[in-house]
């Protein structure tokens, strides 16, 4: 079993979108640990505000049959793949980390480069694998976030509910 890091964006009717995507994959993985649901800015565009957040699964699925699965989620849940790279989105879920795998896989760069470069990625990622180091590196996601300049991109804790379950409160600080 590998563990996996997915980030899950939307800024198209974005409190759908995530749980649509988190009942996706809750059906197809089982137990999901998730973050907390972080609003921000678009980055690299003007548009409506991102909601975003980290989830961890586990799976035996290659990592090919993993972002098949994930492609096709996100076609049937309007994902237009015309669009500028910098436009909005019904829904967008992108591979962060496969267990430890490291460099260029598959046509993907693990981990991530957004890791570092964004804090809407790397905030809820640091909620959901604090002590665990970045694969390929010595650092930890937790050491990663204390060092990430705060001041680069606006980013807030917002309420969000799936299944009657509280998952994120307004008001975290970063």
């Amino acid at each position: 079993m590998q563990n996996v890091a997915l980030s899950l964006g939307s800024n198209i009717n974005p409190h759908q979108h995530i749980a649509l995507a988190l009942d996706a994959l809750q059906r197809r993985y089982g137990a999901l640990k998730t973050s907390s649901v972080f609003e921000s800015e678009a980055v690299g565009f003007n548009g409506a505000n991102f909601l975003n957040m980290v989830v961890l699964i586990e799976t035996d699925e290659s990592l090919a049959e993993l972002l098949r699965f994930l492609k096709h989620f996100e076609d049937e849940n309007g994902r237009s793949r015309n669009s500028p790279k910098f436009s909005g989105r019904t829904v967008d879920v992108d591979v962060l980390t496969y267990g430890q795998l490291s460099g260029d896989v598959q046509g993907i760069v693990l981990p991530r480069p957004e890791i570092e470069e964004n804090a809407y990625v790397l905030w809820p990622l640091s909620q959901v694998l604090y002590d665990e180091a970045y694969p390929g590196g010595t650092q930890t996601y937790g050491t990663l976030w204390q060092l990430y300049d705060k001041t680069r991109q606006k980013i807030w804790s917002v309420d969000f509910s799936w299944q009657g379950r509280v998952i994120s409160r307004l008001g975290l600080k970063p």
